[in-house]
């Protein structure tokens, strides 16, 4: 086998059609877009349109409502934690935070802060300060030992 015999399988590759090349050609005159109207043009997208009547996305009524003031938080489960601390990425002595799960790798990037979910198991004594925390995972710190800062709520 040289590099010079190599081949498409026979069929695999199709000629281009050339349309509005004469009668001749089958394709000619109208070039495949019958005659006159809107879609005989070029540039024309008609998405949507449903002949005149009422389209889908018109006669369903809208739903729901999105709040842009929420905050987005990265959330990482206990469990991720102690893989990190396991593997010498995070130090259990310091204080945890955004910064030290940025730095660790556990996060990509510290959005409105970090919220602390009660997935997997704790082994380590730690002391988290973060923006949020679930109700097991508190539990889950506290009975390892540690604590969890909370920011206080401003009312």
């Amino acid at each position: 086998m040289k590099l010079n015999d190599l081949r498409d399988k026979e069929g695999a590759v199709h000629a281009r059609k050339r349309v509005g090349r004469g009668i001749g050609s089958g394709t000619g005159k109208t070039g495949g877009r019958g005659v006159k109207g809107q879609k005989s043009r070029s540039g024309v997208a008609v998405k949507g349109f449903e002949g005149g009547q009422m389209p889908i996305y018109r006669r369903l009524p809208k739903r729901g409502f999105v709040n842009i003031f929420a905050k987005k938080f990265n959330e990482v489960s206990v469990g991720r934690l102690q893989a990190a601390i396991d593997a010498k990425k995070l130090d259990a002595g310091a204080t945890i935070n955004g910064e030290a799960l940025l730095k660790a790798g556990v996060i990509r990037r510290v959005k409105d802060g970090v919220r602390i979910l009660g997935g997997g198991e704790l082994k380590t004594k730690v002391t988290l300060e973060v923006a949020g925390a679930s109700r097991s995972a508190i539990e889950k710190v506290e009975k390892a030992g540690g604590s969890v800062k909370l920011p206080e709520e401003s009312k």
